[in-house]
Order: C-alpha cells, then structure tokens, then sequence
C-alpha cells in the first residue's frame, strides 16, 4: 500500500513543483538564504540551531504527527524537490529513498544526521506471540555495526534522545551547511559548538540526576529509549517494540507486568503522541501510575504553546526519569 501511495504521489510531483514555483511554498527562501528541507521535530530543531540567521528550515512532517508511519504528499515531494539541503535521520523515514530518487536535484545535500552512529538492535516486531525483548534484560541492547539490518532485528533509530549522540548528529548537519554554503561556514561552526555546549550540559544533567537513583529499571510504552538508557546505566523495558503502533500480545504484556511487580516499578511512561492505553493497562494491572517520558519524534501544540523545545523537552523526561526510579 505504501509503494503504491508513492508511485501515485511521484505521477503528478513534477508538475506540481511547477504550480509552487510560480505561486511560492513552505520552502521558498529569500534571496541568499540556504532552503533546508528536514523530516522531523529533532531534525528540524537540530538544523535550525546550526543554521541561524542563513537558512530558512522546515519540517515536512507537521507538529503533532506520529513519524513512524508518516509518507509525504505530492506537495512535500515539491518542497523536497527545491531544498538546498535535505536532513534526516534514518531508518525512521522508510520513504526517503525513493522520494528522492523521484524529485532529482543535483546540487541538494542530503545528509543521514545518524550516518556513522553505531546503532542498536532493536526487538523484533512478533506476529505469533513470541517474544524474547526481556532475556537478558539488564544486560543492554546489542550493538551492531551502523545501518546493518541484523539478522531478525530491525535497528533501533532513535539516537537523537541521547545528548551524547545528539551532539554527533548536530555535527553532521553543520558538515552539510557548510558545504552547501562555504561563505558562513564560519557562523555554522559557532552556531553549531554553541548548541553542543547546551547539550553537552544537558548530558551532564542526566549523568548527575541519574547516578544515585535508587532503581535502574523503567517500564515505557514502546521501545524508543535503548540509547538513553545505555548511556546513562538504566534499563528499558519496553511494552511494545520499536513502532508506538505495535500492538504487544497478551503474552507480552504478561511479561511486562511480571517484571514490573517483580522490580517494584511504581510508574509506566506513555508518550504524548500515542494513544495511552497499553500502558495504563499495565499501569492498572499492576496499581501503578502513568507519567509521561517523551521520544521526541513531535512536539504537541500544548508544548509549542509552552514554548518547549528539544532540551525543555529532555530537562522534563530527566525530572520524570528521577521521580519514577526515586519511588
């Protein structure tokens, strides 16, 4: 269904990337200004803290919307068409590769901002009920090396909710600002080393807030915080797998709730973007309570209202990660 939905959209692209020439898009720039066309919220935040006052940066995937699942219309295959530079983060956007194949543009930059991160396995998605995403549970995630599929494992993308390899990402993308622009390469290098000064803070924040918890374990909806947890010595014990809308069997869910009961786990984190009833189903069985960890792959309009951003946003999860393994 997917594959079809693209070979449609890429049928009529071209000839609306001409309408928008003429009558002005969401990626149009003035005069001098690079076009930097990204894919998500982290993406978006990440880019437009590199680019400053040289860029005009826009997100493609509208705030408020799950990015698991989200495959661009013809009018984003124009935006894309036009961009100067083109960031993403991979693996979550299944699609990249043939949009950009379908909307050719020579001079565009395209950078994978979690190109050469060691990525993690993440747990395969069961159809029969199976499941092994708690053997060897206190033992971490395996690493693989980057961008390989292992055998049976999908990898895990969420790298960005790591201020560790969050800095490495913002890296990336400046690399791809200065190429597409040399003239400020300069401003992009200090916007850049002023962003991972913030992050490099907020890691520290985390190793300090988290080190004397008195629980290492914590239970969240899906499986978006294997790196988090890996770097900071915690362990996640996801109900579903890497996609928020995989459903857990019942199986699973069993498994969660024994190991809950077993740790003392008193809270279960759902997500803002993602219906939350699997987790207070856990929440329930178990007479817990339900908090929120967010992955960051949007932000709300309450957030936006509240002028949150990437680290606003990481400052709260760390205040949540530190009242929940506290109980």
């Amino acid at each position: 269904m997917k594959s079809f939905r693209l070979s449609s959209i890429i049928l009529v692209t071209s000839g609306l990337a001409l309408l928008l020439s003429g009558c002005g898009n969401q990626a149009a720039s003035p005069e001098g200004k690079l076009k930097v066309v990204t894919t998500f919220y982290p993406m978006y935040e990440f880019s437009k803290q590199v680019a400053g006052d040289h860029a005009d940066v826009v997100a493609l995937i509208p705030p408020g919307v799950e990015p698991h699942d989200w495959e661009p219309s013809a009018k984003d295959m124009a935006v894309l068409k036009e961009a100067n530079v083109f960031v993403y983060n991979g693996i979550v956007e299944g699609w990249v590769d043939g949009a950009l194949s379908s909307s050719a543009n020579e001079q565009r930059i395209v950078v994978e901002a979690s190109s050469g991160i060691t990525l993690m396995e993440g747990e395969e998605e069961h159809e029969e009920g199976e499941s092994n995403q708690h053997a060897e549970a206190n033992e971490g995630p395996v690493v693989t090396k980057a961008h390989d599929e292992a055998e049976g494992h999908p990898l895990d993308p969420h790298v960005w909710l790591d201020p560790v390899l969050a800095q490495q990402e913002v890296s990336a993308i400046e690399a791809a600002m200065e190429k597409a622009d040399p003239a400020n390469k300069e401003d992009y290098r200090k916007n850049a080393e002023s962003y991972v000064a913030k992050l490099k803070e907020l890691d520290l924040a985390f190793r300090d807030g988290l080190q004397a918890a008195k629980h290492k374990e914590f239970v969240t909806q899906h499986a978006a915080f294997g790196y988090l947890a890996k770097e900071y010595g915690l362990t996640q014990i996801p109900i579903a797998g890497l996609s928020p809308e995989q459903e857990p069997s019942p199986e699973e869910m069993a498994k969660v709730v024994e190991f809950a009961r077993e740790h003392g786990v008193k809270t279960i984190f759902f997500e803002t973007l993602v219906e939350p009833k699997v987790a207070r189903v856990v929440a329930d069985e178990i007479g817990a309570a339900t908090d929120v960890l967010n992955p960051l792959e949007g932000l709300t309009d309450e957030e936006k209202q509240n002028n949150l951003d990437y680290i606003g946003v990481m400052k709260n999860n760390l205040a949540a990660l530190q009242k929940a393994l506290n109980e």
